[in-house]
């Protein structure tokens, strides 16, 4: 399945999204943003969602990320 697929699948279906499949393919598109700050932000983001012990937690920092998402296949 392309990264594309991927995403809208993600968007699609994201309660049934596992937060370690979320992260996979952030960690994917993390590299196409332009600006550095943006994948720093990412990158600390994405460890504090490691970090947390409860996978409900990690859905509900994860949902707070579903924009970057949108923003990667707008710029398709």
């Amino acid at each position: 399945m392309s990264l594309e697929a991927n995403i809208r699948e993600i968007l699609k279906n994201f309660d049934h999204t596992s937060s370690e499949n979320f992260l996979r393919v952030l960690e994917e598109i993390q590299p196409s943003f332009k600006s550095p700050l943006i994948s720093e932000y990412l990158q600390g983001k994405i460890q504090k969602i490691l970090d947390s012990e409860l996978e409900e937690d990690k859905k509900k920092q994860c949902k707070a990320l579903t924009p970057y998402f949108d923003w990667y296949l707008q710029g398709l």
